[in-house]
C-alpha cells in the first residue's frame, strides 16, 4: 500500500527514488552535527505537494567515524537535507 495523504485522502506517488539526507546529532552545545547519511525515496502528494522520503534501507550509507564521510555527504547531495531529530 502506497502511504496516504491525510490533508487531500489521497495516495503519495514517487517522486524521485534515491534522495539522500543526512541524519544530525546533537553537539552538546545546543546545536547539532551530520552522523549518517541515508538514502531513501521521496514521495509526493499529487493534491497538496506534500512531500515524504520512505523506504529507508536498514544501514546508513556512511557514518561520521568513517573514511569519506565528509565527501560522501557532498557528492550524494545529503548535505542539502538534514534530519534534526533523535
Amino acid at each position: 500500500m502506497k502511504p496516504i495523504c491525510m490533508a487531500c485522502k489521497l495516495f503519495y506517488r514517487p517522486h524521485r527514488n534515491g534522495t539522500y539526507f543526512s541524519e544530525g546529532m546533537e553537539d552538546g552545545r545546543g546545536g547539532w552535527k551530520p552522523y549518517k547519511v541515508w538514502v531513501g525515496d521521496l514521495w509526493k502528494c499529487k493534491g497538496c505537494g506534500h512531500e515524504i522520503i520512505v523506504g529507508v534501507g536498514f544501514c546508513a550509507v556512511s557514518e561520521q567515524h568513517m573514511d569519506g564521510f565528509l565527501e560522501t555527504r557532498a557528492r550524494t547531495g545529503a548535505d542539502q537535507i538534514n534530519i534534526n531529530d533523535c
